[in-house]
């Protein structure tokens, strides 16, 4: 069994230790030590880092009592080591795991759901829940969570014996093998839990809730904690003020700046979307009305204005028309359609002879093709003909 000095003392960046095992693992090691203050990887929160004399430890296992420093690098069995944790990870970690018990707890007491799934990344953290919470409610569940930060109430941790458990309302109640550790979050949480946490709340710092979204029949819920909430907030603040100078508009008013370029730009699109239509209209007049087959190579079209300029075409008397957008390398996005036959027979032979991919109705196919414009084009006017029934 390996001592777990995180369990004594949470803030501990630094022991010595004794080297009990070595095992190699494939390239890698394995070592285990007498004590440690590295806390393996469990209960949704990821292995610490740091160092062993100097060695990089990149992750830790637990397994049967026993605790696994994995190293590139072999360290010699019954040797004294010193152990140093990456104290800054360490800590933002426990910022977010005890956050994240403040506000479970604040969910399960207000709404009765449970933390079916927490994941403490490198990044943010996540917590799902088994029911519905709207944006509003979670306004007020970090408005609860911040103000037992501010109390600076003391972390408790406590190992009671299986008849107290069995009448201690704590959550996390799965079966357990062994002694049960439970951390407390004065009037806001209990709960079973084998991570390190801060020793008061006010080491949280800020909790932010960011994001809430439906997941597997309840919400997932977005959490940053502390530095990680700051630096986050930092991000936003210099995002803003770029785009305020972008927009030549206070911060506080950039907001109101992007809906009303939103509206410009549509009213603008909307303009370009019509002077489009007039020059298609001036390009299906171009096409001679004896040309029965029309195969036309366009530059940057979207699907709408292809269809557009098809069925302008159409119109006339015509056995079929295709109109292509895009080049010889890429291949090229289509659309082809006929008023006097199933237009799909010949959409699917110029698939198979063009590699391409699509579908459609009997008057009208859209898809992909790849090969070069001339080759095509020579394809559809002499398969084309035989359209017509």
């Amino acid at each position: 069994m390996t001592e777990k000095l995180f369990y004594t003392d949470s803030h501990i960046k630094e022991f010595t230790a004794e080297v009990q095992e070595c095992i190699q693992d494939g390239e890698m090691y394995k070592i285990v030590l007498d004590r440690t203050a590295f806390f393996p990887e469990g209960g949704g929160q990821y292995a610490d880092t740091g160092t062993l004399d100097g060695v990089t430890v990149l992750d830790v296992k637990e397994k049967d009592g026993k605790i696994f420093h994995i190293t590139k690098t072999p360290l010699l069995k019954g040797s004294s080591v010193l152990g140093e944790i990456d104290w800054e990870e360490r800590f933002v970690k426990m910022q977010q795991h005890t956050g994240e018990h403040i506000v479970s707890g604040l969910v399960h007491t207000k709404f009765g759901y449970n933390n079916v799934g927490f994941h403490l990344g490198s990044e943010d953290c996540t917590m799902d829940f088994d029911g519905a919470i709207t944006r509003e409610e979670l306004c007020e569940i970090e408005k609860e969570a911040n103000r037992a930060v501010v109390q600076n109430l003391n972390i408790e941790v406590s190992y009671p014996s299986k008849k107290t458990l069995e009448s201690l309302a704590y959550r996390s109640k799965i079966e357990i093998e062994g002694q049960v550790r439970i951390v407390t979050v004065p009037g806001y949480d209990v709960c079973a839990c084998c991570a390190p946490h801060v020793k008061k709340t006010g080491e949280i710092g800020m909790i932010k809730l960011t994001n809430v979204q439906r997941y597997k029949g309840g919400v997932r819920v977005r959490m940053l904690c502390g530095f990680r909430a700051l630096a986050d907030y930092g991000r936003k603040e210099s995002y803003a003020r770029e785009i305020s100078a972008a927009l030549c508009a206070k911060e506080n008013t950039i907001v109101e700046a992007v809906e009303r370029l939103k509206e410009e730009y549509a009213l603008e699109k909307l303009k370009c979307a019509g002077l489009e239509r007039k020059l298609l209209a001036y390009r299906a007049k171009e096409i001679s009305e004896e040309e029965k087959v029309v195969c036309l190579f366009e530059e940057d079209l979207n699907q709408d204005a292809l269809r557009f300029l098809m069925n302008l075409i159409l119109k006339q008397d015509r056995i079929c028309c295709a109109v292509f957008t895009g080049n010889d390398g890429d291949g090229y996005r289509y659309v082809m359609g006929s008023r006097c036959s199933d237009i799909r027979k010949l959409a699917k032979e110029m698939h198979e002879e063009f590699d391409g991919k699509g579908g459609g109705r009997p008057e009208m196919v859209q898809g992909t093709v790849l090969g070069t414009a001339s080759e095509i084009r020579q394809w559809i006017q002499e398969k084309a003909r035989n359209v017509k029934a």
